[in-house]
């Protein structure tokens, strides 16, 4: 018999919707704080140099943010990964959780034979956030590019 048919799943739904629940809420009011800024500082600004300048800091800025948010939501599943007893140190459970959210991998670190369940619901996890990331990224541009688009005058259409 194969330990993954044996090993019961409920334990790691019951602890991964919560997580996922509470990482998705974190994220989307951190995106709604840095778009709010972001917009806000970006709006008044009618010179098109000085716009692109602000543009570029801001976004390195938003970035910087966006990584600290997911860094957050990673060291949320690392947390329970150790309090579970799932992975002996704080180092390996987040080596294994940010592996686990980004899909890149963990190398040689793994979860057992129990808890794998879990770690497949972190990817899963992963991708709604970097989507959600991806999303608000877009939807930063074009809040403030379009506002900064000069009009030179008529068109030829007009004459």
């Amino acid at each position: 018999m194969d330990v993954l048919d044996a090993a019961p799943w409920g334990t790691d739904w019951a602890w991964s919707l919560p997580l996922i629940l509470v990482n998705v809420i974190i994220h989307v009011f951190g995106l709604a704080f840095i778009y709010d800024a972001f917009t806000f500082l970006l709006r008044e600004i009618k010179v098109r140099r000085r716009f692109m300048i602000r543009f570029a800091e801001l976004m390195t800025v938003a970035v910087l943010l966006i990584v600290v948010l997911h860094g957050l939501e990673a060291v949320a599943w690392a947390l329970a990964y150790l309090g579970l007893g799932a992975l002996p140190t704080a180092k390996s459970a987040m080596l294994y959780s940010l592996g686990a959210m980004t899909g890149f991998g963990a190398g040689n670190i793994a979860l057992p034979s129990h808890w794998q369940m879990m770690g497949v619901l972190q990817s899963l996890a992963g991708v709604l956030l970097f989507g959600l990331t991806t999303a608000f990224m877009f939807a930063m541009f074009q809040a403030v590019w379009p506002s900064q688009q000069q009009h030179p005058g008529p068109s030829p259409i007009d004459s």
